[in-house]
């Protein structure tokens, strides 16, 4: 079942689990904010993002063109500014497809439905749990043993949903893959092609060792 969110789009892709921070400016996202603060239940402060596919955050023309499959965000914290605007922080709870993108009041609106990861085998979803975890720890040491630096440590937990969700927001792969990643149906497709990226990445690394091809993205996540 379709239903109608306020929608702000993005120059990132953003997994569930993802804590993400944003500075609200802008005359039509400072509207959606005041928007959302109206609701009382703080659980009900809904809104939606994709990644820009053409275009921009900001500006009179803001974004052109969109990716359809993007998260549902819930406002989690806001902090108000003399000038007008806010600073907010948005937890990405569930994939979600956008379905017709439009204007409500003044900020940007979307029909959209929500997505569930369908998981028909279980046992090869922890299979490739297992599978992408090992490959994701050569890929973290690779990156350390170039830059002789420690990056993000930290157990990511066991459940093949979550880990498929924290190893591709964690992994700072170009944009395109990190869409493919959120696109991905079951977690255990999404891990499987995690892997084959992360194999990429080292591969690239070997080829070019001045020049890795990426870096540990260190970024907020929520289990919840």
């Amino acid at each position: 079942m379709s239903q109608q969110l306020p929608m702000f789009p993005l120059n990132t892709v953003v997994f569930p689990g993802m804590r993400v921070p944003l500075n609200v400016f802008e005359k039509r996202y400072r509207a959606l904010v005041r928007h959302l603060l109206a609701e009382d239940m703080p659980r009900n402060r809904l809104l939606g993002t994709v990644a820009i596919r053409a275009g921009y955050e900001v500006g009179e023309h803001g974004a052109q063109a969109v990716h359809t499959t993007g998260v549902l965000l819930q406002m989690t914290e806001c902090t108000p500014h003399s000038d007008g605007g806010f600073e907010i922080e948005v937890l990405a709870r569930q994939r979600m497809q956008l379905l017709q993108m439009g204007t409500t009041d003044g900020f940007p609106s979307g029909e959209v439905e929500l997505l569930e990861d369908d998981e028909p085998d279980l046992a090869d979803a922890d299979e490739e749990a297992h599978r992408a975890l090992e490959t994701f720890e050569q890929y973290r040491g690779r990156l350390a043993e170039m830059r002789g630096e420690i990056v993000r440590s930290g157990s990511f937990g066991s459940d093949p949903s979550f880990l498929s969700y924290a190893l591709s927001a964690t992994a700072l792969l170009p944009m395109h893959h990190r869409q493919s990643l959120l696109e991905a149906e079951t977690a255990a497709d999404r891990l499987r092609l995690l892997r084959t990226y992360l194999t990429d990445e080292m591969r690239s690394m070997r080829a070019l060792p001045s020049l890795p091809a990426t870096e540990i993205a260190r970024s907020g996540w929520s289990p919840n």
